[in-house]
């Protein structure tokens, strides 16, 4: 799966995602630290990415809505440390039908994730 990660995710994240098999670019590799949500999205529609954030700017379904995009997941932990959000993405990764999730959009919390897929017609 080609990935995303927002700013506002570990680094260490890469590394995992990059041992499960997923071609993995962050934010700060690509010197987009700081720009405006925006450009981080146009980057990751551009590259055909699945994008992985924190952001709530990116939960609206109405401007995000599935199918529209190359997929986001969207992280809601209550205690966000370094160590839990890693910790957490790689399960999400290890366990999950991820390659699934194209053009979808995933809200994962500490027990859950919910994915709402491409509306079929």
């Amino acid at each position: 799966m080609r990935i995303k990660l927002d700013e506002n995710l570990p680094v260490e994240c890469k590394a995992d995602l990059q041992m499960l098999g997923h071609d993995v670019h962050m934010i700060e590799d690509e010197r987009l630290s700081g720009h405006d949500d925006q450009q981080i999205w146009r980057a990751a529609q551009n590259e055909k990415r699945f994008l992985i954030t924190q952001d709530l700017d990116f939960s609206d379904l109405r401007r995000y809505a599935p199918g529209q995009h190359s997929g986001i997941l969207l992280l809601r932990l209550k205690w966000p440390s370094r160590a839990r959000l890693a910790s957490r993405i790689e399960a999400i990764f290890r366990v999950e039908p991820v390659e699934t999730w194209t053009g979808c959009f995933a809200v994962a919390t500490e027990q859950k994730v919910r994915v709402r897929r491409i509306p079929s017609n």
